[in-house]
């Protein structure tokens, strides 16, 4: 595994750079935004992992500005902030996970190998979701609560059920929800949102489980153990 690491602590890099060459990974070291973008665009990399508070280009505006290009690689965000406001942001630019600094080593690793199966899972079956109890195929509308079919969904609560699963654990805002799902033209009001999360709730067996409200931000959707 070949990952690109932008922080300016060079603490931190020092404790990954020795954990990484434990872990058999590659990884290449930058300590600004610019040059760590310029790295970016010379490499191929399986990972980043970007700080949020950067000298030069923040972490945000790095993430934002490689997801522009159209390149999916993962991207974790390593960061200080840890309010749920702060998650929206940066999963809105295209953040895939979020690890709050001081972290171990080993968490981080976890994480890490949780983002790069997820991706590879994505790249070898699209047209399918699949978590812990749900599966989507996305070619023919079909969803599945374990392993139960979910028959009665309108093709907006599905469209929006879709969204929130490929992008689970991560908070949007009504307004986010709003332009994702129904689209930059709808018009309509945010509580819109709320009826469709609530109609999903109810017609899915233990909804409230996995369709949580973040108060005074938003939704998202989280499988927690049981």
């Amino acid at each position: 595994m070949h990952i690109l690491v932008v922080e300016d602590n060079p603490s931190v890099s020092t404790m990954l750079e020795l954990f990484f060459s434990k872990e058999g990974i590659t990884g290449d070291f930058a300590y600004d935004g610019n040059e760590g973008f310029d790295k970016y665009q010379q490499n191929s990399y399986d990972l980043l992992i970007l700080d949020w508070m950067l000298p030069g280009m923040d972490g945000i505006a790095l993430c934002r500005k490689i997801r522009e290009q159209g390149d999916q690689v993962p991207i974790i965000m390593l960061t200080a902030k840890d309010t749920d406001s702060d998650q929206v942001i940066g999963f809105e630019m295209g953040a895939d996970d979020y690890v709050t600094k001081p972290f171990s080593p080993l968490t981080l690793m976890a994480r890490i190998k949780a983002v790069t199966r997820r991706s590879r899972k994505e790249e070898r079956n699209e047209d399918e979701i699949q978590t812990a109890h749900f599966t989507i195929n996305k070619t023919t509308r079909e969803v599945q609560k374990d392993g139960a079919p979910v028959t009665n969904l309108t093709p907006k609560e599905y469209d929006l059920l879709l969204f929130l699963l490929q992008h689970p654990k991560q908070v949007f805002s009504r307004e986010q929800l709003l332009e994702r799902v129904w689209g930059y033209q709808f018009y309509g009001d945010e509580r819109t949102v709320d009826v469709h999360i609530k109609r999903i709730r109810k017609k899915i067996t233990g909804g409230e489980k996995y369709f949580h409200t973040v108060w005074g931000v938003g939704y998202k959707f989280e499988e927690q153990a049981d």
